[in-house]
């Protein structure tokens, strides 16, 4: 990692789980759009950002407290840790 700033969450990573689908699975079952995904790395799954209308990755953070988070979007490599407010890069 790039940032010698991260947290301790993030410095817990040692492997990272990446998208399998491409697709908010939230958004799916509705039948809405997203604008970006975000990967959990506690359990994989990958939702929509922030920018999106429905947050679904926002929410799972604070239904899971599951705290760190990579982009899945193709070229990004970053991370952010929602308990800490953290971005690093990787």
């Amino acid at each position: 990692m790039e940032n010698e700033q991260v947290c301790a969450h993030i410095r817990q990573i040692t492997s990272l789980k990446e998208s399998k689908d491409d697709v908010c699975e939230e958004c799916i079952k509705t039948g809405d759009e997203w604008m970006h995904l975000r990967t959990c790395q506690t359990c994989g799954v990958t939702l929509c950002c922030d920018s999106s209308p429905n947050t679904h990755m926002s929410k799972h953070y604070h239904h899971t407290k599951h705290p760190v988070v990579i982009s899945a979007e193709p070229g990004e490599r970053w991370m952010w840790c929602y308990k800490d407010e953290v971005f690093a890069d990787y």
